[in-house]
């Protein structure tokens, strides 16, 4: 093989040897032009200290045969890069996060705002998401010390420190003006210094958050997903969980030859009539999607026995007061052929839609306060109102529509509803409805028997995301329903009638149509068609790579189900240990292999808790009244904050080599927007039926300002990354 030409440059660089150890850490910012010897020499003093450690250390490496002979030894091991001198032109987001993620073990595109050496040399990802840790803390403007002594910090930006209803409840200030010195004049464009990391110096952190400057280099400002326009949040766990679907060379390369406009999108759907006993959920469709499994999907011993122990430890048996519907044999409800007029959709089967409606009882139960049911016809069968045995505490009126009014004359109970059902429900039963899970806990009932059309029109962006019924019947049926959503409730009847109709046309379009192309997918599916070192998925089926989810209480629901192992946790300590035991693997294997999973995500919550950010349940909404819901006081966060570093510590020291270690935060804090949205949203309810006058809340231009500069504040969040 011939040699190549060596210029006059490359010559001079064979008495630095240095120089050869560049390779992916030179940053492309040009100061001027430089000798090629002068130019390598100032990209290597831009490297930081860390860079240049990794550069050094031992591991595995390949020779560089250099001039006359010469062995050079280049390190290969991965690294992180980031320049001082490199400008951004705006804020990373967490979907750049996920792109380093991909890019390092996914094949994904190349990251834009940080230098990746060596990529093909992380070994494995670990992703932690820890809600509560805000700019505030880094740069003083939440106290950490529980002396009144203000903190240097680090100059991250200052946020507003008084809640806008209590600025303007100061009548030394007109209202206008509260907002302003609340939120600012206008929001104003931000310097590029503004998105930039800062690097993490433990002189300049308060004691809790020291210890990060040994595991981090740079804090890196990161915005959250979502509108400022409309004032939305978007969540930061789909942003980082759910991935695009990456174009396969064929379509990349049709793209670059293609002129003028892009095509329509040729759907794949077939005009097919098709019977509704298709679309019943199987035993797998069910589990995913939460509901209670019937006793009949478990015919032997060990399997029934299994599930009773789980139902028991559940809350979910007949001591529980739950039923079962009157089935014995998951064959009993087919229909034989004879009986079945040609062209049936109903294919002999009984099909009833329903929908319930809930209350919140004491214990922070939901229980049922009406069901309703409706036949293939649309004719109703059955509309009850139902008195709940515990007492009430929340009616849930602007989703229920359900007041004390209604309920008092109502001697109804559940018991007697449930002996109804069994009547009505037979073998040869199909349940219809939307999310049919929650209905069917409140009806303390199972059936096998299932259509949910929650599942059965996917949601654009792909599953564990549903549609609301209300999308479906303006987007499929050009139905207005729901029209009191937040202020009369919702009929149960009517959305009875719309799932119904939605099944409908499922049976006369076929399975395929409603089903939009969607483009995106889970990150965990698109690591199983990532195949690991040393394998292919044409040759080696199911070798692709591995992840976990590892979250307080049941993560295997939503993403969890996408996941290969999921680990259910009570505490952060528990998380620590999950995420230990995902990484590493079983010691003996018996569940994790040895080695783990190649990707593993984790949320720490101990000090959202701590903040009170939280908000779990569906109709738990910070009110206005709630607004200056009780603080924690400087030493308790302070606490707080220090034992979720120490975890985040704990981590960073556990990981094997080659591993890369993110952490975000996700959001800002959320309390303030949501206080202005439920305003806004008191405002439109009492502006139908009251005059201005009599308004309790009035929402104006400065009010909708004041929400919009909340937004902006609450996606602000934070991220480090780091490689082991």
């Amino acid at each position: 093989m011939g040699k190549k030409k060596r210029t006059h440059a490359q010559y001079a660089d064979d008495d630095d040897p240095a120089s050869h150890r560049l390779g992916a850490h030179d940053m492309s910012v040009d100061s001027g032009p430089l000798h090629a010897h002068d130019q390598r020499r100032t990209n290597l003093e831009r490297l930081s200290n860390h860079t240049r450690a990794a550069n050094d250390a031992d591991g595995d490496s390949w020779t560089v045969v250099g001039r006359g002979g010469k062995k050079l030894k280049t390190n290969n091991y991965p690294a992180l890069v980031y320049s001082d001198l490199h400008k951004q032109s705006s804020c990373i987001r967490i979907g750049d996060l996920q792109n380093l993620v991909l890019f390092c073990i996914a094949n994904g595109t190349t990251p834009q705002y940080i230098s990746v050496r060596h990529h093909f040399g992380v070994k494995k990802v670990v992703v932690l998401f820890v809600p509560g840790l805000e700019r505030g803390m880094f740069d003083g403007d939440v106290s950490l010390d529980s002396t009144e002594d203000a903190q240097q910090g680090l100059e991250l930006g200052k946020g507003a420190d008084r809640s806008t209803e209590k600025m303007i409840s100061d009548n030394s200030v007109p209202r206008s003006v509260a907002v302003q010195q609340a939120y600012g004049a206008s929001h104003t464009a931000a310097s590029p210094d503004e998105f930039s990391p800062v690097r993490l110096a433990a002189d300049n952190l308060p004691n809790p958050l020291k210890p990060l400057a040994a595991c981090f280099e740079h804090l890196w400002p990161v915005k959250a997903q979502g509108d400022d326009k409309f004032a939305k949040v978007y969540s930061p766990l789909h942003a980082m969980l759910n991935s695009q679907i990456p174009k396969s060379q064929e379509q990349k390369d049709a793209e670059r030859v293609r002129k003028g406009a892009k095509p329509v999108a040729n759907s794949q759907w077939q005009n097919k009539r098709t019977p509704v006993k298709d679309f019943i959920l199987s035993k797998d469709g069910l589990q995913g999607h939460d509901y209670v499994l019937h006793p009949v999907y478990f015919n032997s011993g060990s399997q029934a026995e299994a599930e009773l122990k789980r139902r028991a430890d559940a809350k979910q048996t007949s001591s529980s007061g739950w039923i079962d519907a009157n089935i014995l044999d998951l064959g009993a409800g087919d229909v034989p052929d004879q009986e079945v007029e040609q062209g049936s959709l109903t294919a002999g089967r009984t099909v009833l839609a329903m929908d319930c409606e809930m209350c919140k009882v004491e214990g922070g139960d939901a229980a049922l306060t009406r069901i309703s049911l409706v036949g293939w016809d649309g004719e109703v069968v059955m509309d009850e109102l139902v008195k709940p045995d515990k007492p009430i505490v929340d009616y849930l009126t602007p989703f229920s529509g359900i007041t004390a009014e209604k309920l008092d004359p109502v001697t109804t109970t559940l018991a007697d509803v449930q002996k109804r059902l069994l009547d009505i429900l037979t073998p040869r039963t199909i349940l219809v409805g939307h999310s049919l899970d929650s209905d069917l806990a409140a009806l303390k009932l199972t059936h096998p028997f299932i259509v949910d059309t929650s599942v059965l029109y996917q949601h654009p962006r792909g599953p564990p995301l549903k549609s609301s019924l209300k999308w479906l019947a303006q987007k499929y049926l050009h139905r207005e329903i729901q029209k009191g959503h937040g202020s009369l409730g919702h009929d149960s009847v009517e959305d009875s009638r719309a799932c119904l109709d939605l099944v409908k046309l499922k049976c006369e379009k076929g399975p395929e149509w409603g089903n939009s192309a969607t483009n995106a997918e889970t990150i965990f599916k698109r690591l199983s068609r990532t195949p690991r070192a040393g394998s292919s998925l044409a040759a080696d089926a199911g070798q692709g790579k591995t992840g976990a989810i590892i979250d307080h209480g049941a993560p295997e629901k939503n993403f969890g189900q996408m996941a290969t192992f999921s680990i259910g946790c009570n505490t952060d300590a528990d998380v620590v240990d999950g995420i230990k035991r995902a990484v590493l693997g079983d010691p003996d294997g018996a569940v994790i292999p040895g080695g783990g999973v190649d990707f593993t995500w984790a949320r720490m919550r101990e000090l959202e808790a701590c903040r009170r950010w939280s908000n779990n349940h569906r109709y738990d909404i910070i009110r206005m009244e709630d607004s200056s819901t009780t603080e924690p006081s400087p030493s308790e966060l302070a606490a707080t904050v220090a034992s979720t570093v120490s975890h985040i510590c704990n981590v960073r020291a556990s990981l094997p080599p080659c591993t890369l270690f993110v952490v975000y935060t996700g959001t800002g804090d959320p309390r303030e927007l949501a206080r202005l949205q439920q305003m806004q949203r008191t405002f439109k309810q009492e502006y139908k039926v009251k005059k201005w006058d009599q308004l309790s809340v009035r929402w104006t231009d400065t009010e909708e300002q004041a929400m919009k500069q909340a937004c902006r504040k609450a996606r602000q969040g934070l991220g480090f990354v780091t490689i082991t």
